[in-house]
């Protein structure tokens, strides 16, 4: 509001009024004698009445918290369970998305979650018998078996044939051995690519889960639906795909505290500080009053039209929910009150050329 505004809502106090009424008294007794009539709507009674001075701070009403609800899931809104105006609670459903595809991939990841364990499994398996194979757990039996095969055959008690074999065995298990001592590396390789792909395919599958869980929409706050954005049938793009650009499902907010954010002219600003009380009007209860107090102050002016003014935040408990976001309302930041006043309407005060304030009476001796 600017000083010119802010002086023309601004009641004058007793002390001033008393002095000019007195002070005018003489000229007009004077004017009343020389028999010019008085227009009778320029006539005004004092009275007694609360005096206040006051900025007012023109805004709309907001939602101390308001939340944006959008998906963490991508797809096709199949039921919406509230509509706007309506009270909901943390968690409460508020929308589900088509789980159909949702629930496919989850079957089609746990499948391959479960082959991915199987690989993995049969590998710790070969990787075992090759531990085993690769320590040579026959070597020393063969190799006595054919050395004493070897001291039969020189003294005659059995045939070349059986030596032959029982070296074969000997060769063969050697073999085995070195063949496993080699496949150790190799089966350490596919454990440790098998042991990923599992992992990669829990992964998978987790963040299957979480898409299919976050298909149902819930509330993260109490408060009211202050707008539903979606119908049924609606895609809806997910936030972590698209971030700030996602598709709004619904917006949310806590109406039991609203503000008033409005601006303040700098030459008032000086005399607002938080926690000062405040009159709020709207035009849907003319003949209310709620109050308030102020909250917040801008400490960073905004010039317009040559005009500083700074953003003041006025807080309004709001439990029975009349105050709706989005009314344009007007908070009366009261700087000075006096109490059961006499007062004088501003109507009635006369500036001179140098702003010297001045009102006529009439004397009651005067003959109309």
């Amino acid at each position: 509001m600017s000083r010119k505004n802010g002086k023309r809502n601004t009641y004058i106090l007793i002390g001033v009024a008393i002095a000019m009424l007195v002070g005018g008294v003489f000229a007009v007794s004077a004017f009343m004698r020389g028999g010019a009539p008085l227009d009778p709507a320029r006539l005004a009674k004092v009275d007694k009445g609360d005096l206040a001075k006051s900025v007012v701070a023109t805004g709309k009403i907001e939602a101390i918290t308001k939340v944006q609800v959008k998906s963490k899931a991508s797809g096709i809104v199949e039921t919406l369970n509230v509509q706007f105006g309506d009270t909901v609670k943390t968690g409460q459903i508020l929308a589900e998305l088509d789980k159909d595809q949702l629930e496919a991939r989850v079957r089609e990841l746990t499948a391959r979650q479960e082959s991915e364990k199987a690989n993995f499994q049969a590998a710790l398996a070969s990787y075992e018998r090759n531990k085993i194979e690769a320590v040579g757990p026959d070597l020393p039996f063969l190799k006595r078996q054919a050395d004493r095969y070897q001291s039969m055959l020189n003294d005659g008690i059995i045939p070349p044939q059986t030596l032959e074999d029982a070296q074969k065995n000997f060769e063969m298990a050697l073999n085995r051995q070195r063949s496993a001592q080699s496949n150790l590396s190799v089966d350490e390789a596919k454990i440790a690519q098998a042991r990923a792909q599992v992992a990669q395919a829990t992964a998978a599958l987790q963040n299957a889960d979480e898409d299919l869980r976050n298909s149902t929409i819930r509330a993260p706050i109490d408060g009211i639906v202050l707008s539903r954005d979606v119908e049924i049938g609606d895609a809806v793009s997910s936030i972590l795909v698209l971030g700030s650009n996602a598709t709004l499902v619904m917006t949310l907010g806590d109406t039991s505290e609203v503000y008033v954010k409005g601006k303040v002219d700098e030459s008032d600003i000086g005399r607002v500080f938080l926690d000062q009380p405040a009159r709020i009007t709207v035009e849907s209860f003319k003949d209310k009053k709620f109050t308030g107090k102020v909250t917040k102050l801008s400490p960073l002016g905004v010039e317009k039209d040559n005009v500083t003014t700074f953003e003041v935040r006025v807080s309004i408990l709001n439990p029975g929910g009349e105050l709706r976001v989005g009314m344009t309302a007007n908070a009366e930041i009261v700087l000075e009150e006096h109490k059961d006043a006499l007062r004088i309407p501003e109507a009635a005060i006369l500036y001179d050329a140098q702003r010297n304030a001045s009102v006529e009476t009439l004397d009651p001796n005067q003959k109309s």
